[in-house]
């Protein structure tokens, strides 16, 4: 017997529509009415830009990590030892070696410097060595500390003329021993 009417289940021994059965979850193969859409414009929304404040939240942090590691380009070693026995001319020598991974730094505008209080002292090239300078620290007589830093300036290579830059070191402390 040919039909065009509806099927019969013959597991439940009932009539169940096979398009739509009476929970009205679609059957494979069914063809479902197109949806309302719910915008009249013919174009489709690019959902993309949707997710965009969830994934700044999460890739924001991330993105600060560059500036900070690469922030501090240049680094100043101190070479001298931290006691020296005192001396007839109460001067000190005192030595730092320069390191910087950054490119655009002009070596040979560097201008060492020592600060000791408000006092500033020139530092000259060591000899052989393209990294590091030394210079001569001052102390009173009376004096067995001396507390010093080092500052460097020099251009960097930018847009357009270059650019001043600085580093300046730590405090460091020299202890003046008497024999």
């Amino acid at each position: 017997m040919l039909s065009n009417g509806p099927k019969h289940n013959s597991k439940k021994g009932g009539v169940q529509n096979r398009a739509c059965n009476l929970t009205g979850i679609a059957e494979p193969g069914q063809t479902q009415k197109a949806r309302a859409r719910t915008s009249k414009s013919t174009f489709t929304r690019f959902s993309g830009f949707a997710t965009l404040p969830g994934m700044l939240k999460k890739i924001l942090p991330l993105m600060f990590v560059p500036l900070l590691m690469g922030g501090c380009a240049a680094t100043l070693t101190n070479l001298t030892p931290m006691q020296q026995v005192r001396n007839a001319n109460n001067l000190y020598p005192v030595e730092v070696a320069l390191s910087s991974r950054q490119q655009a730094m002009r070596w040979n505008s560097i201008q060492p410097q020592i600060v000791v209080g408000t006092d500033i002292y020139p530092m000259r090239p060591t000899l052989l060595m393209t990294n590091r300078w030394e210079g001569l620290v001052p102390a009173q007589p009376g004096v067995n500390i001396v507390h010093y830093r080092y500052k460097f300036d020099f251009q960097v290579n930018a847009f357009g003329p270059a650019k001043a830059d600085s580093a300046t070191s730590q405090e460091y402390t020299l202890r003046i021993l008497d024999q």
